[in-house]
C-alpha cells in the first residue's frame, strides 16, 4: 500500500511505530526468556545484513513517530556495528513529529555496555530516550539476578547518558530472592535520587525453562512470599507517586512528559512494525511473529524467505476483547467512545454485567465514560482481566 494512502488509515490499522530487535548480549541472565544470543558476536555483522534485507522489504521508507531498539542489548554492538544499524534505521524508518510532539527514539541498554563514544553516536542519530536495565542498585542482590554489571557501574552509565540524551528510563525488579521490603524501598529511593524521568517496576517471574526456573524447581532459590511481593508493589505506587511520578500503566511510572509513547501504542492495541529475530508486528489487523532462532532468522532472510513463523488475524469480537485486556492496564483505563470507534463494539454490550460486579467489589472504577483499575484492582490485574474476559 502506498505510504500516502496508508497514512490516512487510523493508528490501530497502519503503524506509526516500529520495534527493531537486536538479540546480542554479553551474557544471558538466568530469568530472561527473550530471544537473545549470548556469546555469538561472530554473527553480528551477518545479522545486520539480514536485518537490512528485512527492512528493505518495506519497498519504500515508512515514516514513524516512535522507534524502539530493543534486545538483547543493542549497545553490546561495537560503535562501527551500531552506526551501520542506525544508518539502516534512518533510511527505512524515518522519524517524524506527531503534531506538536517530537518523535521518540528509544534504545535499551545495560550499565556495562554504555560508554561515551556509543552515547555520542546514539545522540547523533536522534536517539532521545535510553532505557537502562539496572534491575537493582543493591550489590548483594545483583548476583541473584545473574547480572553482569556491578553496582559501581550504574552511576557512571547514568551520568554518561544524562550528558547527551534528554530522557532516561530505568528498569527495576522486585521480588528478588533474598530481597526485603527495605531493600526494595532503598532501590526506589536511589532511582528517584538519580532524577530519572521514567521507571519500570517488574515483579520477578520464573519463566518455564529458564535457569532461574530450574533453580527454583531444585529448591536452590526461594521466591519472595506473595504478601511481601504485594507490599513491594504497593510501596512502589506510594513512594513514586509521592515523588511526582504518574502511575500510567500497571508496571510503569513517569514524570510529567516522561511517558514511553512507543509502549503506549502496545497498550492501546494499535498497529506497529516489528523487525528482527523474535519480533512481532501488528499491521492491518494481522499479527505476525518472526522466528526466535537467530541463525534461522539469518538463513531465512538471506535466502529470500520470510522470517515469519506465526500469523493470525483475530475475528472482530476476539480483537475487541484483546483490546480491552491491554487497555485496562493503563492508568487512564478504557474510554468507552474510543473503544467503540476502534473495535466496533460497545464495552457494556461486551462485558457490562461483569463490570458492574467488579466495580461493586472495589476493583474497578467506572464514571460512565471510563473504566479503570482501582489500587486494589492493579494488584490482581492479570487475574481480574482473565475473569472479565
Amino acid at each position: 500500500m502506498p505510504t500516502d494512502r496508508a497514512r490516512e488509515l487510523p493508528t490501530w490499522l497502519w503503524p506509526r511505530a516500529a520495534y527493531v530487535h537486536v538479540p546480542f548480549c554479553a551474557h544471558h541472565c538466568g530469568y530472561c526468556d527473550f530471544a537473545v544470543a549470548a556469546g555469538q558476536e561472530h554473527l553480528i555483522d551477518v545479522y545486520l545484513e539480514a536485518l537490512a534485507e528485512e527492512l528493505a522489504g518495506l519497498g519504500e521508507p515508512a515514516p514513524i513517530r516512535t522507534l524502539f531498539l530493543g534486545g538483547g542489548t543493542p549497545t553490546h554492538l561495537s560503535p562501527r556495528q551500531l552506526k551501520r544499524l542506525l544508518s539502516e534505521l534512518a533510511r527505512w524508518l524515518p522519524l517524524e513529529a506527531d503534531g506538536s510532539a517530537p518523535p521518540e527514539f528509544s534504545v535499551e541498554s545495560t550499565p556495562d555496555s554504555l560508554d561515551v563514544e556509543k552515547v555520542e553516536l546514539l545522540a547523533a542519530f536522534g536517539v532521545n530516550r535510553i532505557s537502562i536495565g539496572v534491575q537493582t542498585f543493591n550489590a548483594r542482590l545483583l548476583p541473584a539476578l545473574d547480572r553482569l554489571h556491578n553496582a559501581d557501574q550504574i552511576p557512571v552509565a547514568l551520568e554518561t547518558v544524562r550528558r547527551r540524551i534528554p530522557q532516561l528510563s530505568l528498569d527495576l525488579i522486585f521480588g528478588v530472592p533474598g530481597q526485603s521490603l527495605d531493600d526494595w524501598c532503598a532501590d526506589l529511593e536511589q532511582a528517584i535520587a538519580y532524577g530519572t524521568d521514567h521507571l519500570s517496576t517488574y515483579g520477578l517471574t520464573y519463566e518455564k525453562g529458564t535457569p532461574l526456573w530450574k533453580q527454583r524447581q531444585r529448591g536452590q532459590v526461594r521466591p519472595v512470599d506473595e504478601e511481601t511481593e504485594r507490599a513491594m508493589y504497593l510501596r512502589a505506587m506510594d513512594q513514586l507517586t509521592a515523588a511526582g511520578f504518574e502511575h500510567y500503566e500497571i508496571s510503569n511510572f513517569a514524570k510529567p512528559g516522561g511517558r514511553c509513547r512507543h509502549n503506549e501504542v502496545y497498550w492501546a492495541n494499535e498497529a506497529y512494525w516489528g523487525f528482527g529475530v523474535g519480533a512481532a508486528r501488528y499491521v492491518m489487523g494481522r499479527r505476525e511473529l518472526n522466528t526466535r532462532n537467530t541463525q534461522e532468522y539469518i538463513r531465512r532472510v538471506l535466502s529470500k524467505e520470510t522470517p515469519t513463523f506465526q500469523s493470525e488475524e483475530l475475528p472482530p469480537e476476539e480483537r475487541a476483547r484483546e483490546t480491552f485486556a491491554v487497555q485496562l492496564r493503563r492508568g487512564d483505563g478504557i474510554d468507552r467512545e474510543q473503544f467503540w470507534r476502534q473495535t466496533g463494539f460497545h464495552l457494556d454490550a461486551l462485558i457490562g454485567h461483569k463490570l458492574a460486579v467488579y466495580t461493586a467489589e472495589g476493583l474497578l472504577e467506572d464514571n460512565g465514560r471510563r473504566v479503570r483499575l482501582t489500587r486494589e484492582g492493579k494488584c490482581i490485574a492479570d487475574i481480574l482481566t482473565a475473569n472479565l474476559l
